[in-house]
């Protein structure tokens, strides 16, 4: 897939014109991250909370020319997501709504959690947090330590631990966050939470790039759980456990490819702003780094595609994410040579596109686990005997 259908392209240019107002505001928030909370009045931000959110649940979606979005497939999280990185990444990861913890409820919440919590996004601009990745461990499940006890019992269970950069977790209101019950892959077990509950505290982590996500360091201490916030409790063990973890970055990974591809297209437009006059190398150069937009953006479409059919289907998504971050880092540093020494201090948007760009390196897993994935759906013949990926 290179070309949006009809239907597509209305929400890629209403996402367009609603980024160009975040725009306005990306240095604003890069300076001070707090500032996201004053700008739910930005038509972004203000949709942010009811997209993403299952039909059954949201009856007033997004119609655009007699078409209804909800953006719950990851072809329209894509096309919604590239435009809003192009406008300002840390202000579309900083918006309210359900993005990822979204995602996860989806995939193995029941229907009373499903309406528990997208009911508490819907009902006001509300922040929602992922707690997966912890201090010294990152996202390795095998060796996470924050335990919740009690699963097996009808009362309370009991949260205990800590997690860190974690994205929106100062100012969210509610989420989910990653435990384990035992020891083993069918230990790995995923809460509902609140963050006003006793025990549980969240401060922002200070960070280069991407300030606008605010990302948080969480600590759990004894945070009493009700029995029915612990999701996928209706279904076996190795349907609730790390295949709901898999499952979720799989289906949220093409975005973060978008995301590479929204900072590239901002670089390559900047320049092609304050440089008027180019040179024909450097002509050929912009030229070049467009194609390679291109490409990537093909790859990143069928990706999502890929994973709207079979979210257990993810090694697209890993090479989309491998090759959008590198680009976007390549691209934005790039684009920092057209203009003379100190460019990065002339050009403050620019220099925030750039640190940006290379938050992207760790967000839903570094290069080298996407390439350990691909390695992985290599050898298990993914890709076809001739190196062409095939569906399962």
């Amino acid at each position: 897939m290179t070309e949006l259908d009809d239907r597509l392209a209305l929400l890629a240019g209403q996402a367009h014109e609603w980024a160009a107002e975040l725009r306005t505001h990306a240095l604003e928030v890069d300076a001070d991250p707090s500032a996201v909370q004053r700008l739910t009045h930005l038509d972004t931000l203000r949709w942010a909370g009811s997209l993403q959110v299952p039909p059954e649940y949201n009856p007033h979606p997004l119609v655009i020319r007699g078409h209804r979005f909800h953006v719950m497939s990851a072809l329209e999280r894509v096309v919604f997501v590239e435009e809003g990185a192009w406008g300002d990444a840390g202000l579309t990861l900083g918006a309210p709504g359900a993005p990822m913890a979204g995602v996860l409820v989806n995939t193995l919440g029941s229907a009373e959690q499903k309406e528990w919590f997208f009911s508490r996004v819907l009902e006001r601009p509300t922040w929602t947090f992922f707690a997966l990745t912890e201090p010294g461990h990152g996202s390795d499940p095998g060796r996470m330590e924050t335990t919740v006890t009690g699963a097996s019992q009808e009362g309370p269970m009991t949260l205990t631990g800590a997690k860190r950069f974690v994205g929106n977790a100062a100012r969210g209101d509610i989420g989910v966050v990653f435990a384990r019950t035992g020891p083993g892959p069918l230990g790995l077990a995923a809460v509902l939470a609140e963050s006003g509950t006793a025990g549980f505290r969240a401060e922002p982590i200070e960070t280069t790039g991407l300030r606008g996500a605010q990302l948080g360091a969480i600590t759990l201490d004894s945070v009493e759980i009700p029995a029915d916030r612990m999701l996928g409790r209706h279904l076996k063990p190795v349907q609730r456990g790390m295949r709901g973890w898999l499952r979720t970055f799989n289906v949220v990974r093409p975005t973060v490819a978008a995301i590479g591809l929204g900072l590239s297209r901002a670089a390559v437009e900047y320049v092609r702003t304050h440089r008027r006059s180019l040179r024909a190398t450097e002509r050929d150069r912009l030229d070049a780094m467009e194609r390679r937009i291109r490409a990537v953006r093909a790859l990143t479409h069928r990706a999502a595609a890929a994973v709207d059919h079979d979210p257990d289907q993810g090694h697209l998504a890993s090479a989309a994410k491998v090759s959008s971050g590198r680009m976007a880092e390549e691209v934005t540093l790039a684009a920092r040579e057209f203009f003379p020494a100190g460019a990065r201090l002339d050009h403050p948007l620019l220099d925030k596109l750039i640190r940006d760009a290379r938050g992207l390196e760790f967000m839903e897993g570094t290069r080298d686990i996407q390439r350990l994935n691909l390695f992985n759906a290599m050898s298990r013949g993914a890709f076809g005997p001739t190196g062409a990926a095939v569906s399962r």
